[in-house]
């Protein structure tokens, strides 16, 4: 079998050596063997790490991520989980695609000043609300449900 090494595997892929050893460390990739001190790994590692890359860039954590592969490496995707961090994207992406269009419209608005224009004006009292209502969801509740 054709193993690769470190250096080609961060090559290909784009991550740092020390990064692949910390994810080793983790468990989330296994080297097969060694050539010197340098690490060798079979070529499913390279499907391993793109699949540590589309975790990441959907907000899974490593701890998340590392979880999703076996003893053997193989990955077992948990639907439930899936479905939940979908969820949480779509709900991000509705969100940014508000903000971008209140950007778009504050750039593009006749009005002499933004503070003149009653959009620009409602879009920031709903940001507002928006801001306070997740800042409430963070704190504990006080004693006496208030």
């Amino acid at each position: 079998m054709i193993f690769l090494d470190i250096g080609e595997v961060a090559e290909r892929t784009g991550i740092k050596p020390s990064a692949l050893r910390y994810y080793e460390e983790m468990g989330l990739i296994s080297s097969v063997t060694r050539h010197g001190l340098r690490r060798q790994f079979p070529p499913e590692v390279l499907l391993q790490l793109n699949l540590i890359a589309m975790g990441k860039a959907a907000g899974f954590s490593l701890e998340e991520i590392a979880g999703i592969f076996g003893r053997d490496g193989t990955p077992t995707l948990p639907r439930e989980a899936l479905h939940r961090k979908a969820d949480e994207l779509d709900r991000q992406i509705r969100k940014l695609a508000a903000l971008s269009d209140t950007l778009r419209h504050v750039a593009e608005c006749s009005a002499p000043t933004h503070m003149d224009c009653p959009t620009f004006r409602r879009l920031v009292d709903v940001a507002g609300r928006h801001t306070k209502a997740q800042s409430r969801k963070g704190r504990p509740r006080k004693a006496g449900g208030a």
